[in-house]
């Protein structure tokens, strides 16, 4: 399926014009230097239980930042981004000290990045699947951590936002019997992509991802249904280049209003930059993170 909003001359090289981040924003760079410094300054500094195991592949951890609070806190699952094919949960510590402050449980999980080995393939759907299980191991384990497993809310930028918008899609009865459909409350999807025919057409992405036509429909959540409940906040900077406007806007049109009441670019946000105002107290970026933890709890 393709979005009818895609302008009709698209070629290769646009699709990697639109999508390459790293030849759009020149000093991409200093951004992952800073992230990577100030996350280990915030690992040093801040209790954390780093590298917990929630399934048995060495990529399947995640780190937590238990929450400054006298009662079960609100937890914030934040997925990080590289086009399911770099960077890593320690790249992304930065994210938690905005939400702990104020009282939240913050969960940084890591996932197998592609396209993996000749002996052991990564795919999209399996990355799916990791989160997947991630969150079922925060549902029944982050109360000793002082998180509250009944307000459950993730963010993800870029990749990471797609895996955000397809957890908040999932049908967790369905996955695993016993557990709630509202294990996920909601959802923030920051420079996330919504529909996964553009990647698949944008060569310098598609030699590490693979993607089949079948992989597409599996894992674009703006072509699934709208999720049960829950709210989706969808987000990305106003600098960023139209295909991620389009994005952005594509999943809201798709689930509905109802679902994504929040629609927005960001002025002055380019694609990096963007996931710094999430780690800004006050900004609006970490205002809405905010208003999603402290949203009602999972019915």
């Amino acid at each position: 399926m393709q979005d009818p909003s895609l302008p009709p001359e698209r070629s290769s090289a646009w699709f990697d014009a639109m999508y390459n981040n790293r030849a759009l924003v020149p000093d991409y760079a200093g951004y992952l230097s800073r992230w990577a410094q100030d996350s280990a300054t915030v690992r040093s500094r801040q209790p954390c239980a780093l590298d917990l195991a929630y399934g048995q592949d060495a990529s399947e951890t995640l780190d937590v930042f238990p929450g400054d609070a006298s009662q079960p806190a609100p937890v914030l699952v934040f997925i990080h981004g590289g086009y399911w094919r770099s960077l890593d949960k320690a790249d992304h510590s930065f994210i938690a000290p905005a939400f702990t402050r104020q009282g939240a449980c913050v969960v940084v999980p890591n996932y197998a990045l592609c396209p993996g080995t000749p002996q052991a393939p990564v795919t999209l759907p399996q990355i799916v699947l990791q989160m997947v299980q991630a969150l079922v191991w925060v549902y029944q384990n982050i109360a000793r951590y002082g998180g509250d497993p009944t307000r459950i809310s993730v963010a993800g930028h870029s990749a990471g936002g797609h895996l955000a918008a397809m957890l908040l899609a999932c049908d967790w009865p369905r996955y695993q019997p016993g557990l709630p459909v509202g294990l996920l409350r909601n959802a923030l999807s920051v420079s996330g992509l919504h529909e996964l025919d553009a990647i698949m057409h944008a060569p310098f992405l598609q030699q590490s991802l693979l993607l089949t036509s079948a992989q597409v429909l599996q894992c674009s959540p703006a072509w699934f249904p709208p999720p049960v409940q829950g709210s989706l906040y969808s987000v990305a900077g106003a600098d960023e280049s139209t295909e991620f406007a389009r994005q952005c806007r594509l999943i809201q049109r798709s689930w509905g209003r109802a679902r994504v009441p929040v629609c927005e670019l960001l002025a002055g946000c380019n694609h990096f930059s963007v996931l710094n105002a999430l780690a800004q107290p006050g900004h609006r970026l970490q205002q809405l993170g905010m208003q999603l933890l402290n949203g009602s709890k999972n019915r």
